[in-house]
């Protein structure tokens, strides 16, 4: 059974269908279930409980929901920053490629542990993460008491790991890990994307999904223009018209980034009920066109779309903090229309509640309420940054960060508590972290150190990137556009 929670005197940002805000509530927590949320009272200093908690200067909101991100490369945080994007693409690649077939497992392992790590010290209780080996992430933060999807990255046009067993390993990790750690840890269906998968490996995508009709399905959709003219290429309209064919497009469908969306995109995404994970400082620090439109969120909410926020391929702009996609999202959306894109509230509700609908998990997490599972975390606003504390969301998503986070439940159970990891032994997991990109460094040819880190020449990085898969890739696209010409 598990130990009873009771957490007095706080702010209270409950995220709820009324975004109801309390001066001084109390969040009761009884076998990993939120039982209680209200107005607190004198009695609860003494109550009977496992665990009192002393919420004075502490805000209390739900946990965090990533919606989108990468796990695998996170010990090379920094080794991208200063690169070209051409160079940065080639060297991911080639790092990607060697994923795939198999090697660098201890990056990867390191870089799991690592994630966990970072995203349990800042408020984020669940993740939504494709991955070359999604195992080592779901054990990972499965073992750390959190949250998680996960699924096997899978294409035919980026890597030359033959198809076959690609979809054998997605399977075989659905199977083995789907509802596991106490239904904390759920497998997802991971095409890739929309430019680099051909239409038959999206009709066996389907074919998977139609056996596991419980999953959700996530991919990269609308990120480049690419993507539509792949989707020509596939003999479809578009890349959702490709999706509605093989009967992808529906309620099951997470889709990360809708870069480049259209008013029908919209309109048809918002009728099938399917998600979409908006990660705005990917694009901010790697934005390949300046002439290309910001992501339409605005439209997609207000179409009735969930719009959760993802931190995505955090070692490519050097941050774990998911608060910070919330500011990213409305200073980006903002310098490329105009003021007022968001309230403070709906940036608040799409790091919480809407990315956990975007998850088909709404109804469990993502908000302060009686009945949900207790995911919860404590920020400690007893602090010069937050004084006065006068509009809670807007210090919340403009103000707030991962270092103010001091205590995170899930599940009904601490993993950080009062600034101190309780599930994790942190500075094990940093050495780990610290020898596998020293080890990386020397078997790959990476010079990387406290000044920065250079990848190795073009000669080796051409004789480790991926052959056929990105030819046919490359060669599709070229045709397509020809033809569209």
């Amino acid at each position: 059974m598990m130990e009873e929670i009771l957490i007095h005197d706080a702010t209270v940002l409950t995220v709820d269908d009324r975004n109801r805000l309390y001066e001084r509530g109390t969040v009761r927590i009884e076998d990993g279930e939120i039982t209680e949320v209200r107005e607190s009272r004198d009695a609860d200093r003494d109550a009977d409980a496992d665990h009192v908690v002393d919420g004075e200067g502490k805000l209390a909101m739900p946990g965090l929901v990533n919606a989108h991100t990468h796990l695998e490369l996170t010990p090379l945080i920094g080794a991208f920053s200063d690169l070209g994007l051409g160079e940065m693409m080639g060297s991911m690649t080639a790092v990607y490629e060697r994923f795939a077939e198999g090697d660098l497992s201890y990056l990867a392992d390191a870089g799991a542990e690592l994630a966990a790590l970072n995203f349990l010290l800042g408020g984020v209780t669940t993740v939504n993460s494709m991955d070359v080996r999604p195992a080592t992430g779901a054990e990972t933060f499965g073992e750390a008491g959190l949250r998680g999807f996960f699924g096997q990255a899978i294409t035919d046009l980026f890597v030359d790991v033959p198809v076959d067993e690609q979809f054998a390993r997605a399977r075989a990790f659905v199977e083995e890990y789907h509802d596991s750690y106490d239904g904390r840890i759920r497998a997802t269906i991971c095409p890739h994307d929309d430019w680099s998968c051909s239409r038959e490996l999206w009709e066996r995508t389907a074919d998977l999904a139609a056996d596991y009709p419980d999953l959700s399905v996530h991919t990269h959709l609308l990120e480049l223009d690419e993507s539509n003219t792949m989707a020509r290429a596939n003999d479809a309209a578009d890349s959702l018209g490709l999706l509605e064919e093989v009967g992808l497009l529906n309620e099951r469908l997470i889709g990360a980034h809708y870069r480049v969306a259209n008013d029908e995109d919209v309109r048809r995404t918002a009728e099938s009920g399917a998600s979409v994970a908006h990660c705005p400082s990917v694009f901010c620090y790697w934005n390949p066109d300046p002439e290309m439109q910001w992501t339409p969120v605005p439209e997609l909410r207000e179409a009735g779309v969930d719009v959760g926020l993802g931190i995505d391929d955090h070692y490519w702009h050097d941050s774990y903090d998911l608060f910070g996609e919330a500011r990213q999202a409305r200073l980006a959306a903002n310098l490329k229309r105009e003021a007022g894109q968001y309230s403070s509230m709906e940036l608040v509700r799409m790091l919480t509640i809407e990315g956990a609908r975007a998850l088909g998990v709404g109804d469990e997490i993502g908000s302060l309420e009686s009945g949900k599972r207790a995911d919860v975390i404590l920020l400690d606003v007893d602090a010069p940054k937050f004084t006065p504390l006068t509009n809670v969301p807007a210090q919340v998503v403009n103000n707030a960060s991962a270092a103010d986070v001091e205590t995170a439940i899930v599940d009904g159970e601490f993993v950080l508590r009062d600034g101190d990891v309780v599930t994790m032994d942190a500075e094990a997991v940093q050495q780990r972290a610290t020898e596998a990109v020293e080890r990386f460094a020397a078997e790959s040819g990476w010079e990387i150190g406290l000044g920065g880190a250079d990848p190795p020449g073009p000669r080796r990085l051409l004789s480790d990137l991926p052959k056929r898969g990105p030819a046919r890739l490359l060669s599709r696209l070229a045709i397509q556009s020809l033809r569209d010409r």
